[in-house]
Parts: C-alpha cells; sequence; structure tokens
C-alpha cells in the first residue's frame, strides 16, 4: 500500500528518485556544518533528466524516494491546543519517505495510515510539531482530508526537565505501562492516578480539583488543555490518592484494606470486627493503601499496659 502511494506522488513530481550513496549524503552534512547551516539535502536529483534516471536505474543504483518541498513559502495548521503554527518551508530540505530497500519511513506511514483510517484528531506530544510539517505536506500532496492536530505539552520533572525513566518510579512510561507493578504496589488508586493525570496541563476552569472517572468525562474538552508543561509532583498525587480513599464509603474501604492486610500477611482474615474497627480508626491519617501497614503495626504494638501502669 505504501509503494502504491509512493508510486502516486512519483507520478504527481512530488516525488522523485535520489541516488545518493551514504557517503555523498554524508559529505553534504559535513559541508553543511562547516558553513554552520542546518544538515538539509542540497537537492542534487531533484532536477535530473529522465536520461539521467534511467541510466542509473538500468546500472541497479539503489535509491530512495524523496518528496520535493517547496523552497518558499510557509505552512501553517490551526493546532487544537496551540492556535495558528506555521513553518518557513526553506528551513526543511527534500525528506526521504522511502528507503533504497523499499521500508517507508515514519511520517509517510503515519500519513498514510491515518488517512486510510479516516482518523480525525491527532493528539500527541509537542515533540511532534516538526514531523506535523513532513505529514501536512504529504497530506496536502496525496489529496487527503488533514485531520485535527493537538500537541500537548510535555509532563515535566520536578527541576523542569523532561520526565524520564531517569527519574525512577514517576517516569510516565512507568505510569501508564507499569501501574499495576509500580503504582498499585505503592498503595496508590487507579482513580486518584487518572485523576492526578487529567489535571497536569488541563482545568475545567473551576477550583476542583476532585474527579471521578464520570466527572472527568463529562467536563474535559480539548480547548482547555495548557500549552505550558506541567510538573509531576509526587506530594500532589499522594494527596489525591488520599482524598479518593477518604470519599470511599465505610465498607468498601474496609473491603480494601482488609483485603491488603490479609495479601501481605499482617492479618489471617481481610474482614470481621477486628478489621472494620482498625480501618475506622486509622482510616483519616493514611493517603496511601500501603500506610494502613504501618498504622496498624503501631496501634498492635502501642504498650496500652505500660501507660496505664503509669
Amino acid at each position: 500500500m505504501y509503494r502504491q502511494y509512493a508510486e502516486k506522488l512519483l507520478k504527481s513530481g512530488h516525488v522523485y528518485r535520489c541516488f545518493c550513496s551514504n557517503e555523498e549524503l554524508e559529505k553534504m552534512k559535513e559541508i553543511a556544518k562547516l558553513k554552520e547551516l542546518p544538515p538539509v539535502y542540497t537537492g542534487k536529483w531533484s532536477n535530473a533528466t529522465d536520461e539521467e534516471v534511467e541510466e542509473e536505474l538500468e546500472k541497479g543504483t539503489p535509491y530512495t524516494f524523496r518528496f520535493r518541498v517547496p523552497k518558499e513559502g510557509r505552512l501553517q495548521i490551526n493546532d487544537l491546543i496551540r492556535g495558528e503554527v506555521s513553518w518557513s518551508l526553506d528551513t526543511l530540505g527534500d525528506f526521504v519517505i522511502m528507503r533504497s530497500n523499499g521500508q517507508p519511513v515514519y511520517n509517510f506511514c503515519v500519513t498514510v495510515d491515518d488517512a486510510t483510517m479516516a482518523i480525525s484528531h491527532v493528539i500527541r506530544a509537542e515533540e511532534h510539531l516538526p514531523n506535523t510539517l513532513r505529514q501536512a505536506l504529504i497530506y496536502k500532496a496525496l489529496g487527503f482530508q488533514m485531520p485535527y492536530f493537538a500537541h500537548v505539552s510535555l509532563i515535566l520533572a520536578p527541576d523542569r526537565s523532561k520526565l524520564s525513566k531517569r527519574h525512577g518510579a514517576t517516569s510516565v512510561g512507568q505510569v501508564v505501562n507499569f501501574y499495576s507493578l509500580l503504582y498499585r504496589e505503592m498503595g496508590y488508586l487507579p482513580q486518584a492516578m487518572v485523576n492526578y493525570l487529567a489535571l497536569l496541563g488541563w482545568g475545567d476552569g473551576t477550583e476542583n480539583e476532585f474527579f471521578s472517572l464520570e466527572k472527568l468525562v463529562e467536563k474535559f474538552s480539548i480547548e482547555r488543555v495548557n500549552k505550558s508543561g506541567a510538573v509531576f509532583d509526587s506530594t500532589k498525587l499522594r494527596w489525591m490518592n488520599g482524598q479518593h480513599l477518604r470519599s470511599f464509603s465505610s465498607e468498601q474501604l474496609t473491603k480494601l484494606i482488609g483485603q491488603h492486610w490479609k495479601s501481605t500477611g499482617i492479618l489471617a482474615e481481610s474482614e470481621g470486627m477486628f478489621v472494620e474497627e482498625a480501618v475506622e480508626l486509622l482510616k483519616d491519617g493514611i493517603d496511601l493503601i500501603t500506610d494502613s501497614d504501618k498504622a496498624l503495626s503501631n496501634l498492635l504494638s502501642y504498650p496500652l499496659y505500660a501507660t496505664l501502669a503509669r
């Protein structure tokens, strides 16, 4: 399918065959670096004659498909979060859409996939803005309807650097992919995690910070997503988890913590009068389910008789 669309672009003149070797491309980059210019392709094969192309094809010279980027003008999109975003086309250079081994590159695949699947909205990180320029050019060249784009800001570490795996358990990848192994074991609730992540760069316009999943669905709108990055604050997440815990009914909380105590081996049974009274006594002093372990241990080890003897 990708080859079919690449051939269509070749026939329309939006794409041309590039027979440059890796050595030639590296030399172009070195020259650009010496001249303190961006490493854009010089366009060596963009104006080749049919005879020159046929000669290389007969020799079996490997080639890539390069997209012919206009050398003048600007391309503009209306981003649902950032408003009007535009790029100067003379900074891009002709880019590869299919490698010499026949493999299509990311930006070409994404455009063809989204268009043929009738994707209406593309919501992704602001890091993809440079990709959007290439994809928008391909959309226009193929006559596809452009989707709505929305580029959300990054989630930042406390030092306002990009959040990454080096920041430990607060990595976004871990939040999304390893929640059951990490945050659940740490005592966090799914409801609190969803609530907190939703508020990183979004709000409903009020001072309210406590939302159930149903309320988030009801209130959310892409237009209220902020342009600036949001800091992942573990203290705030812990506080929010406590708010969700205290929103549970006595029965829900007793069942949840009772099962936790039994699974960790603190108690032999997960229900009964002792569990009910212990949870009722301790619930206002815990923010995480795991906080209940130390709280119960302190309760059971309290020197009651020694204290009374004083």
